[in-house]
């Protein structure tokens, strides 16, 4: 038996390895949709035997396009009112953009190709700049519900604004308020213990979306609900970039402070982050919210004409991308970008390029001081790009600054929760608002010119001068993109 297994045992492993590496090769050319992934995918899994497989059958593989598919077959159409809202006539959509604005009505004939969603008319979107601004305005909304409070967030610390937050969801699920918060099983464990233990002891109906502890669920540990809407009574809501963490308060003075922008949207648009919302809650739990609670208010409460733009892994997967290179094909004067992050994928710089070229202002705006150092380093390794070709950067100082805007010629913004980079347009569950308003995008387009005042830009020259030893580190970091 000892003679027999030396001699065969290895031939046995070859050829299970082997037959590994080629049906998990087959998986990738199949289903790899960039070659550059494909390849390295491909070279891990032979170079690699086995270890490579197994890290591709963790981390390579898209389970929530099919667990998505298999629970829309299972569960019926969400009895929600935001699929029968007027959309915005495109009248409307000319008012709101002025003269100035005319040539990014094509950008708004592509959304309609590119979003599921329509395009609604008869909003008010205010911003909140900080913690200072929106945390009030969340809990004073919370405090007022009278029939559903639906919130989801990435990251929900258990500190004193996460507490703070319990008790105002607590006594709304006391006054009989149906409440629903969705939190991320990665983004709860920022803080320890995680507040979704409190937020159930206190009453509140909770659930952890795509819990990734269990060894069976880790394939999922890549993909993340980095979402953050709140929708009071389905006609008044709030989402942006902020997490619900003591640092977003600044006038507080936190150890780790973090600049953010959120926004509070009232009118027909509620009603497309509360189905956001709702089919994220079936998602991670199978209940359906039906009834009187879950109503929603479609009368107009403005003048802007705005969409919900969702992403992610299912089927939204690149909706994001595809509405960045639209905006920056349609753009003419102006471009405006702030962005926490900045690791784009070779078509976008493509595109921040080709708008330079063509004469559009590019200002890109990113923090001094990154809080990942890697992503920072990659960052800095992909700089050169766009300053060879004329875009402007910016780098601003600290408190670290968490927005997430861009803004096109003066008219058309976006906002939301997806940072410029692979995670946000290709691995997580994103949701933005683009919203056509010379009004509003005049308004945030001076926000971000005070920010570009108090940063300090950044040359081509500047970045080439780095030691050898810091280009080498920010390349290496670079070859991490797909991941960051």
């Amino acid at each position: 038996m000892q003679v027999w297994l030396s001699t065969y045992w290895p031939i046995a492993a070859a050829v299970v390895n082997i037959g590994v590496a080629g049906i998990a090769s087959a998986h990738v050319v199949l289903h790899k949709r960039d070659p550059r992934a494909a390849i390295a995918w491909v070279g891990l899994i032979w170079l690699t035997p086995m270890i490579g497989a197994g890290l591709y059958y963790l981390l390579g593989i898209n389970r929530i396009q099919r667990r998505a598919t298999l629970l829309k077959k299972q569960k019926p159409q969400l009895p929600l009112a935001a699929a029968s809202a007027v959309p915005s006539q495109t009248s409307d959509t000319a008012r709101a953009c002025g003269t100035q604005g005319e040539h990014l009505l094509d950008l708004m004939r592509a959304a309609d190709r590119i979003v599921r969603r329509p395009l609604l008319a008869g909003n008010d979107i205010e911003p909140l700049e900080n913690g200072d601004a929106a945390y009030p305005a969340m809990l004073d909304a919370i405090a007022k519900a009278k029939r559903s409070v639906a919130l989801s967030t990435y990251i929900f610390d258990n500190d004193t604004i996460g507490k703070t937050f319990v008790t105002a969801l607590a006594d709304a699920a006391k006054r009989g308020v149906c409440v629903r918060v969705l939190v991320d099983a990665v983004g709860a464990r920022y803080s320890w213990p995680s507040v979704v233990g409190r937020l159930r002891k206190s009453g509140v109906t909770v659930a952890a979306f795509l819990p990734s502890l269990a060894p069976f669920a880790t394939p999922f540990i890549n993909l993340r609900n980095h979402r953050k809407i709140l929708v009071i009574d389905g006609s008044q809501a709030f989402t942006g970039g902020m997490n619900i963490r003591h640092g977003h308060f600044l006038r507080e003075t936190p150890l780790q402070p973090v600049r953010d922008l959120h926004f509070r949207l009232v009118g027909p648009i509620a009603a497309q982050l509360l189905d956001c919302f709702a089919e994220d809650w079936a998602f991670a739990t199978k209940e359906i919210l039906v009834g009187d609670a879950w109503s929603v208010d479609l009368e107009p409460r403005g003048t802007l004409p705005a969409r919900a733009i969702s992403d992610g892994p299912d089927i939204d997967f690149e909706v994001l991308r595809h509405m960045i290179l639209s905006a920056l094909a349609s753009a003419r004067r102006s471009v405006r970008i702030m962005t926490p992050y900045f690791v784009p994928d070779q078509g976008i710089l493509t595109c921040l390029n080709v708008a330079a070229l063509r004469g559009v202002k590019v200002d890109i705006v990113i923090p001094e001081r990154g809080n990942i150092r890697l992503a920072q380093w990659a960052s800095t390794a992909m700089l050169w790009q766009v300053l060879q070709h004329g875009c402007h950067v910016h780098l601003v100082p600290p408190p670290f600054d968490h927005t997430k805007l861009m803004v096109v010629d003066d008219t058309w913004m976006m906002f939301g929760s997806a940072n410029w980079d692979a995670r946000s347009l290709r691995l997580n569950f994103e949701l933005n608002v683009e919203c056509y308003s010379a009004a509003l995008a005049v308004q945030m387009g001076k926000f971000v010119d005070q920010r570009i005042a108090i940063a300090k830009p950044i040359y081509l020259a500047d970045v080439d001068a780095r030691p050898l030893a810091i280009r080498l580190r920010d390349g290496a970091a670079r070859l991490f993109v797909p991941y960051l």
